[in-house]
């Protein structure tokens, strides 16, 4: 494979990410105005959120079944149409079955999107010889801060769901779509049966994967309840004020992005282990602050740390599974993939849980212990000398940027 190509590839996945982010974000910062327009309880609403990654992981696992015969890139190129299609098919019914058909509809494409997506980023890395998951990952958050802003111009415009969602999905649609064209695998193959191969090989013991379904988890936790709860505890527990009250987000995916745009060079240089090991104690480290923090600014502060640590755990995750396993990568990711919504059913409900029976102070906590366990699994993700691909230390010689 030229080095043009792999280039092409990598560039058209990165895109692809940076689509992602911005869907999914489009999604999530609005779900205020979706509980409205289709006059969804309080009471309701967890469960037509907890649909979205229930759904998810059931699609993700069905994924794997559906690569092993056409391969990542097939699914990656009609998964992400789908995606944005069924993201302004939620801005535009009205009624309540429609709205939970469009969520479900969006929750099966996105299991079968991040899988895909994360099987192409796996071979890539193991053609290129060194770490360049985080880059496509980077990708991602840069889509979720452009998403998270899109969706501010709509709120504070008034728009409807429908007329802030379409403008994106008709400018996203043929970027994702054309852009497909070029994805490429590992094995240097464009077509869809890339990797079908990969799927079909050498058996993923779950022993040997627990360890990496236990970092995604505790790593989701951690970041759902960010995205959940930095608001309402800034406001409620730390006294800051409603427009205070949106920075911590903002400010942890401004250092998710920082981090993983630098870490792949951490990796190189470091080893991934070492890279993960301060990743969760940096994590920690920043929930410990936000716990104890005496004022709205010293809680902002712990929620920036908290981005900057967890941006790296959960890139690496995926790419250690693709070490871990290099003749069934496509397997090991697609089951990896299931426990990213494992963490996020888990994280929101258990701050809120431990938070109304205790405090919130003290909710914070538990994400911190559970972060801090990763160190013990960080022998999982390899030395620094780790291998990239199936018995080689660099699969390919080339330089390719």
């Amino acid at each position: 494979m030229t080095d043009a190509r792999l280039r092409r590839g990598r560039g058209s996945l990165a895109v692809g990410f940076f689509v992602q982010g911005v869907t999914f974000a489009l999604l999530v910062t609005r779900i205020p105005a979706i509980q409205d327009r289709y006059g969804i309880s309080d009471a309701l609403l967890p469960a037509f959120l907890a649909a979205v990654p229930i759904l998810a992981g059931a699609a993700s696992v069905l994924t794997e079944k559906v690569v092993a015969r056409v391969g990542p890139a097939i699914v990656l190129r009609w998964a992400q149409p789908f995606v944005l299609l069924a993201l302004l098919g939620v801005g535009a019914g009205d009624a309540l079955w429609q709205a939970a058909l469009a969520l479900g509809l969006f929750g099966l494409a996105v299991g079968a999107l991040d899988a895909s997506m994360n099987m192409l980023g796996v071979s890539l890395q193991r053609a290129y010889g060194r770490s360049i998951m985080l880059g496509f990952h980077a990708s991602y958050s840069l889509g979720g801060i452009a998403g998270a802003s899109l969706a501010w111009v709509g709120a504070h415009w008034h728009l409807s769901l429908f007329a802030s969602y379409l403008p994106v999905v008709a400018v996203l649609l043929p970027v994702a779509f054309v852009g497909s064209r070029w994805y490429v695998s590992g094995s240097g193959e464009p077509d869809p049966v890339a990797e079908a191969g990969d799927a079909k090989g050498r058996g993923v013991p779950f022993t040997l994967l627990l360890p990496l379904c236990l970092v995604m988890t505790f790593a989701y936790i951690g970041d759902s309840t960010v995205s959940n709860w930095s608001a309402k505890y800034l406001q409620d527990v730390l006294g800051g004020s409603e427009e205070l009250a949106t920075l911590p987000y903002n400010a942890y995916m401004v250092m998710t992005l920082l981090g993983r745009a630098v870490g792949d060079l951490g990796v190189r240089r470091l080893g991934a282990a070492a890279v993960v090991r301060a990743g969760a104690v940096l994590g920690a480290l920043g929930f410990a602050v936000v716990a104890v923090a005496p004022g709205a600014w010293a809680g902002i502060a712990g929620f920036t740390v908290l981005g900057l640590g967890l941006s790296v755990i959960v890139p690496q995750t995926f790419a250690a599974a693709g070490r871990l396993f290099p003749g069934a990568s496509d397997a090991a990711v697609a089951r990896l993939n299931v426990f990213n919504y494992v963490g996020f059913l888990i994280g929101s409900p258990l701050v809120g849980a431990l938070g109304d029976a205790w405090s919130y102070r003290g909710a914070m906590l538990v994400p911190m212990v559970l972060v801090l366990v990763t160190v013990v699994y960080a022998t999982s993700f390899g030395s620094r000398t780790a291998r990239y691909g199936g018995g080689h230390e660099r699969p390919r010689t080339v330089d390719v940027g």
